[in-house]
């Protein structure tokens, strides 16, 4: 299995630099690939305009040929102006609730990135987070990039440092505590991701639409584990983009994250999604008690945990209309 890891690092881990900004144009063209850009954003009024703004200045308006087809933000019920922020700097913005009404939507990131199949058309879909500071259209290119010029590559993550303050590396608290050690022990040939968790991927719609989808925190580390049980590890790659700048959470919410991402695995190892598996489905506790201090001692403070999944988009009736049409 090292020697497997050791091979795909070698052949599927790449520099945004391998692939300058020609090149994919032209790949691109020749084929006739279409890209849509997501940003699943909530209250992100002061970094989404930005990032929209480079998007749009470096790779839509200010190139002969778009490497962006569309730009879209998907709204899951901001208090703030992050809509209005987004629209002036250039993007289309759909509010959450407005995609597949059919289907009352739920709270979670997962629950966006899933409606957004239903307001995206690209051949290639590129999330990236709403919420990152001093942004780079690397971010956007790199990992487009090996699905422009690589037939065989279907699912491209981002890696990057991730500081933490003045601490180099530290940011990735969830993804060193909870995730990694997970991937390591279960799905070790998914061990070479230097970021499992990184909200900055890009699929072939065409393979994105088959998998189903946490609706909350868990989302990341399903879509890998998934994309790895459908169409195998050569199928999926990551590229180094450089820096990663964003808002941290705080120590509790890191903690509900990291449940529901235990969670989310947990459901798969309960599919067999694990070499030599033998559980059955365990019965877990869906909610998650942390404590704070107040007038009286500690106090306990009871949050549920995601479980739900939304189906495969390719399974709604919806999507299958707009398709076909």
């Amino acid at each position: 299995m090292l020697e497997e890891v050791e091979r795909w690092l070698a052949d599927r881990s790449w520099s945004v630099a391998d692939r300058p900004l020609d090149q994919l144009l032209a790949a691109k063209r020749a084929a006739g690939t279409t890209v849509s850009v997501v940003l699943p954003a909530l209250d992100e009024e002061a970094t989404v305009g930005d990032i929209v703004e480079v998007i749009r200045r470096e790779l839509v308006d200010g190139l002969p040929y778009p490497l962006v087809d569309e730009l879209v933000v998907v709204d899951s019920g901001s208090a703030d102006r992050t809509a209005e922020v987004a629209a002036k700097a250039g993007a289309t913005v759909v509010h959450r609730d407005d995609i597949l009404p059919r289907i009352p939507a739920v709270p979670g990131k997962g629950e966006v990135l899933w409606r957004s199949l239903l307001a995206t058309s690209g051949d290639v879909v590129c999330f990236v987070d709403a919420d990152l500071r001093d942004f780079s259209a690397a971010f956007v290119t790199g990992i487009v990039g090996p699905l422009l010029t690589e037939p065989d590559v279907q699912f491209v993550k981002a890696m990057y440092d991730r500081p933490l303050g003045d601490a180099p590396g530290q940011g990735g608290r969830v993804t060193e505590l909870v995730a990694r050690p997970l991937l390591n022990l279960h799905w070790p040939r998914l061990a070479g991701f230097v970021q499992p968790l990184g909200g900055e991927y890009a699929v072939r719609r065409s393979l994105l639409e088959r998998l189903p989808f946490p609706v909350g925190y868990g989302v990341e580390l399903g879509l890998l584990v998934d994309a790895l049980h459908t169409v195998g590890l050569d199928a999926l790659a990551q590229v180094d983009v450089g820096v990663r700048l964003h808002r941290h959470q705080d120590g509790q919410a890191l903690g509900r994250m990291a449940a529901a991402i235990y969670r989310t695995a947990e459901l798969r190892l309960s599919r067999g999604h694990s070499p030599g598996h033998r559980w059955g489905h365990p019965r877990l506790r869906p909610a998650l008690t942390q404590f704070e201090r107040g007038p009286h001692g500690f106090e306990p403070r009871t949050h549920p945990v995601d479980t739900e999944e939304r189906p495969p988009m390719a399974d709604i009736e919806e999507y299958a209309v707009r398709r076909v049409a």
